[in-house]
């Protein structure tokens, strides 16, 4: 277990004493309901710097000790104290946290519970998978407040429900509950009330048993080639190939199935 800061923990996940290789990226500043500060953000971005040049991790669960929120955005108790110069200054550090969590290299899974609002349902959309509970309420209510998304809403949202959906969400600024957040695949697996970390944990360590130069290359594959044209995707995906054809881990992934056992990965 690790310490960023003073609301920031990873801690490394084990099952039946052995590690997983899944990190758990923890939100914990409980008294604020995880609201992103500047001293908060400084820490994720410091966290996953961490995350992701540690070779042992092969997939990240961001998760909150709050009982009844993921994390309710950015602190604007702290934003209502800054001068125009100060809100300048804080930008980079909050885009470097956000920004942390949407460039590690491994799968990520956000487990959200309750209120997961603003900048906070933005760092569960930077995560490759996002696993609900029936308490999640989730939303992007930045114009009710005077400002817009600014953790990457606008741009992840439409990739995930298209355009329109994307602009009602944003202009209404509604909060959405978690049946209607499933069906609108603005989170992917719905659990029962209370599962939502153990669930995104199951999964990461499914992802976590493959093979972690392929997993790094496919999440390369599939980032790299949003927005691009089939033709330019392709092309992506070819490199990423070639990155992983003659890596010791395809060496071993195939000697694995062929003699019928699990794989014992190199990582290289």
């Amino acid at each position: 277990m690790t310490r960023y800061g003073e609301w920031v923990e990873v801690r490394i996940d084990e099952e039946g004493g052995e590690r997983t290789h899944v990190a758990e990226l923890v939100l914990d500043r409980p008294k604020a309901m995880n609201a992103v500060s500047t001293d908060m953000a400084r820490s994720l971005a410091e966290a996953c710097d961490a995350l992701g040049a540690d070779p042992g991790v092969r997939a990240v669960v961001l998760t909150s000790t709050h009982e009844r929120a993921f994390c309710v955005g950015a602190d604007l108790k702290e934003r209502n104290s800054l001068t125009d110069a100060e809100l300048v200054r804080q930008r980079p550090l909050a885009r470097a946290a956000y920004t942390g969590v949407l460039e590690l290299p491994v799968p990520t899974v956000a487990a959200v519970h309750g209120f997961a609002l603003g900048g906070g349902f933005e760092l569960a959309l930077a995560c490759d998978v996002i696993v609900a509970d029936p308490t999640a309420l989730v939303g992007l209510p930045e114009v009710s407040v005077g400002v817009i998304p600014g953790g990457g809403g606008t741009q992840l949202l439409p990739r995930r429900v298209g355009a329109a959906r994307a602009a009602e969400l944003i202009f209404s600024a509604r909060r959405v509950e978690a049946a209607e957040a499933h069906r609108l695949g603005l989170v992917d697996d719905l659990v029962g009330e209370g599962e939502d970390r153990t669930a995104a944990l199951a999964l990461a360590r499914r992802m976590a048993a493959n093979s972690p130069v392929g997993l790094r290359a496919a999440k390369r594959a599939l980032r790299l080639g949003w927005g691009m044209d089939l033709r330019a995707g392709l092309e992506v995906e070819d490199a990423a190939w070639r990155s992983v054809a003659f890596s010791g881990d395809r060496a071993e992934g195939v000697a694995a199935f062929n003699e019928k056992r699990r794989p014992n990965w190199p990582g290289h």
